[in-house]
């Protein structure tokens, strides 16, 4: 049967994979589709308007940032986490943060990402003024990490932090919440600019560290909580 309010929409054919990756993966995130779901090829093919080949390479990408798993003989099914993977996830995450801030501030461009860290603590504050859309504040909170291993001027930190990015995501979207209010959410990226601002590799790495252990330790003992039927 045609699923009378599919999760996609029709799709244009230029840059095909990465459009279907990304329209896959945001409504994952999202959680229009659920952990632990199967994602069919057909019906997925069949809302985008494509064929199957282009939604299967997509299914691939989203496997290799550990939104998906691939099951012989089942295909492709949204990734179920755990309290330990995410914890795995953050320390990841510290370990490639620090080293990327601390090359940033020893040798990047700190006056040219200045405005865009400002713009981007600004985007957190106006999110968080304007409700509860969890999905607006982890993007805006993800988008400030970016810049700080996108100024490293090393590709590699991040090209690994776009792996792990949407992992990331679906965690946070999963727990419903990381900080009480989504003001102190923007507060605590205030003095990780502050250390930039001072080219204080050691402070800027301390508060890296501080704010990331801080979500890791909120985002795995929620989660925890979660596995064991605790909701609160």
């Amino acid at each position: 049967m045609h699923d009378p309010d599919p999760a996609f929409g029709p799709l244009a054919r230029d840059g095909l994979v990465d459009r279907v990756a990304g329209l896959m993966a945001e409504a994952i995130v999202a959680g229009r589709v659920l952990p632990g779901a199967r994602l069919s090829e057909s019906t997925i093919a069949r809302d985008l308007g494509v064929s199957r080949a282009p939604v299967r390479e997509a299914a691939r990408l989203l496997e290799n940032s550990g939104l998906v798993r691939y099951r012989p003989n089942r295909g492709f099914f949204v990734r179920t986490l755990s309290s330990a993977a995410l914890d795995n996830l953050y320390e990841f995450r510290i370990v490639i943060e620090s080293a990327a801030i601390a090359r940033l501030v020893a040798r990047g461009d700190v006056e040219a990402l200045l405005p865009r860290l400002d713009a981007q603590i600004a985007e957190l504050y106006r999110v968080a003024e304007a409700g509860d859309d969890m999905l607006r504040q982890v993007e805006a909170d993800m988008a400030f990490h970016r810049l700080i291993c996108e100024g490293s001027g090393n590709p590699r930190y991040l090209a690994a932090f776009d792996q792990i990015a949407n992992e990331t995501k679906l965690g946070l979207m999963l727990i419903g919440r990381l900080y009480d209010s989504p003001r102190r959410m923007a507060g605590s990226h205030v003095p990780i600019r502050a250390a930039i601002a001072a080219r204080d590799a050691q402070g800027a790495t301390a508060a890296i560290e501080d704010h990331i252990g801080s979500a890791r330790h909120m985002v795995t003992e929620r989660f925890r909580s979660l596995e064991e039927g605790h909701p609160a």
